[in-house]
């Protein structure tokens, strides 16, 4: 059987000289599959046997990570705002013949995908979320419990080049350090997907475009939240969220309340899991996913 690994790597132009880098495999409607930090497109690799066989499934990396492209820093940081993310994928769906599809997204990838769903309402059709709340609301309600789990969050927002630095220092012991310090420490991923997230941590870039992508959701992500809850903008396609019930999203926040504040159509629940549900518990979410886009 081939595997998400056995694939070839593709990088597709999205324009404004940039290029995503992606997996392609499977029949069917299509379906766009985007991971979070400090990772990969390959998180998915435990669910790809089973998603190919109903889907034309489209694994990518998010712009600064992965073998995408890694643009410089901007004093705005607009050049990593969920907003530029989200267009990125639009364009690479487009250029893969897909003008409509679902999304499956986790962390970072799926704060992408609640832009796009919001930018682009009309090109989606389904989204499942993994282990998030809303950016805005994870920011105004955080407490002492939540910055000291999820520090990252505020020591990548730091001034360059300090972050920057550190990371790339020793950027497998980051990775490491990172992920390892969750529940189930490191023994959960597949050592090729290890192997995968640690090779591409020490390339060029990636440091500023992890620090990059951070400091835009504190400042400029931040700006385009509120303009739309402003505005009474909504997502209006069906939203389905998943989070771990060992995690620390879903011991301090509500999350299909924060979820239904800002989406029309909304069901979800927490599975038996940390914050890496498709490598912690893939026959779970696998089972979700196919559910819920079928």
């Amino acid at each position: 059987m081939t595997t998400l690994f056995d694939l070839p790597l593709q990088r597709i132009d999205v324009g404004d000289g940039m290029h995503i880098a992606a997996r392609v495999a499977g029949e069917g409607p299509p379906l766009l599959l985007l991971h979070g930090h400090p990772q990969t497109h390959v998180i998915w690799h435990r669910l790809w046997p089973a998603l190919t066989q109903c889907f034309t499934c489209v694994a990518a990396d998010l712009r600064g990570y992965g073998d995408s492209g890694k643009p410089a820093a901007a004093p705005d940081h607009a050049a990593h705002s969920k907003r530029v993310m989200a267009q990125d994928m639009v364009n690479l769906m487009r250029a893969l013949g897909h003008e409509r599809f679902d999304v499956l997204a986790h962390d970072r990838g799926a704060r992408v995908a609640h832009r796009l769903g919001l930018d682009h309402a009309e090109r989606v059709g389904r989204m499942m979320l993994l282990d998030i709340a809303p950016t805005l609301d994870m920011y105004q309600g955080t407490t002492r419990a939540f910055a000291q789990a999820y520090w990252h969050w505020f020591w990548l927002i730091q001034p360059a080049p300090m972050p920057e630095t550190m990371i790339g220092h020793d950027p497998v012991f980051y990775v490491r350090a990172v992920m390892g310090g969750r529940p189930g420490g490191l023994a959960i991923f597949d050592p090729r997907a290890l192997a995968e997230y640690e090779r591409c941590a020490a390339l060029p870039g990636l440091a500023v475009g992890i620090c990059e992508d951070y400091r835009a959701s504190a400042t400029l992500d931040l700006e385009h939240d509120r303009a739309d809850r402003v505005a009474g903008r909504k997502l209006t396609c069906p939203i389905h969220v998943l989070w771990g019930a060992r995690g620390a999203v879903g011991r301090n926040f509500d999350v299909l309340a924060l979820w239904n504040a800002v989406a029309d159509v909304v069901d979800g629940a927490a599975l038996d899991a940390a914050h890496y549900l498709a490598e912690e518990v893939p026959d779970a979410v696998t089972a979700r996913a196919l559910d819920f886009f079928v």
